[in-house]
Parts: C-alpha cells; structure tokens; sequence
C-alpha cells in the first residue's frame, strides 16, 4: 500500500477539519498518483471533499464507527478489521491511504511507500502526520527541487519503509 500527504515542517496535516492550506500542484500530483486507484479515508476527510461526496475516478473505502453510515458509489467499513478484509480483494500497489490523521496513523505502517509533501512552514495546527524522518523504518528514496506557490516553498518526497507490515 501507499500514502499520500502533505505536511508543515512539523508535519501537522490539518486545524480543526480543515487542511492547512490548498497548493495547486500538489492538488494536481494528488489526482495524478491517486486516478483509476483505491483510495482509504475516514468519514471526517470524506466531509471536507466537495459536496461530501467521493473522489471520483477511484474506488473510495471509507472508514466510520457509525454502523449506519452510507455513502453513495463507496465502500464504508467500520472496524479495522473489517477494512483489513476489504483491502486484501486489491493489488496493493493501487492502494492509497489519504487520511485523516487517525487513518494515518492507523495505516501507515502498513504501506511500503509515502508521498510526502513538504511545505516550509509551520502552521497553527491540531492534526499531525507521524514524523517519518525519525523512524529507522522509513527512508527518502526520491525528492525534488524547491517549488513555490506564492510566499510558500515546498518540496515532493517519496519515502520507502523497510519493514512494512502485513495486512491482518
């Protein structure tokens, strides 16, 4: 499986129910990687999309408690256990994990690749990323020039993980 994210210099991800901010290029790098794929997000993050509504273009697996929680054209799951069976039915090279930060946190370990994006700044935040630079499991393998989006810099990383975990 993989992830994609963005984070601050102290890899927080959102305030409140929001994202710290929206860069063009990385919305566009998003779509990119994540089209014709499976996408894993939690109820939280499906409600901040436009409408609500899922990503179209990828199979969506939703995560939520609420045992009467639906939602048109996605899978909803709601136990890890019940979304570890569902993720075994697809490559998981086509996985993405999207968010927010308990699915994150839950996942990450799982994935044998992260897309990070990093953006030099540190916001006012509440919701974090774990930080993958200290964790021996993690390494860069791939990062790019600085980009800019207005005042902002921001940098593309690919990060492999050593020792992912299997599925349960």
């Amino acid at each position: 499986m993989q992830l994609i994210v963005a984070v601050d210099s102290n890899w927080a991800i959102g305030n409140g129910s929001k994202l710290l901010v929206r860069i063009p290029e990385d919305q566009k790098f998003f779509r990119e990687v994540t089209m014709g794929n499976v996408v894993v997000l939690g109820r939280k993050t499906l409600a901040e999309f436009p409408g609500g509504l899922p990503l179209k273009g990828r199979k969506n697996i939703i995560l939520s408690r609420d045992d009467n929680f639906a939602v048109k054209d996605a899978v909803v799951v709601h136990s890890k256990e019940e979304l570890m069976e569902e993720l075994k039915q697809y490559d998981s090279n086509e996985v993405f994990i999207i968010g927010g930060e308990s699915i994150y946190n839950m996942l990450y370990e799982y994935c044998d690749t992260a897309h990070v994006t990093k953006i030099d700044y540190s916001y006012q935040a509440d919701k974090y990323f774990p930080n993958l630079d200290k964790d021996k499991n993690w390494k860069v393998v791939e990062d790019s020039e600085e980009h800019t989006y207005f005042d902002l810099e921001y940098y593309f990383y690919k990060y492999e993980n050593q020792n992912p975990r299997e599925l349960e």
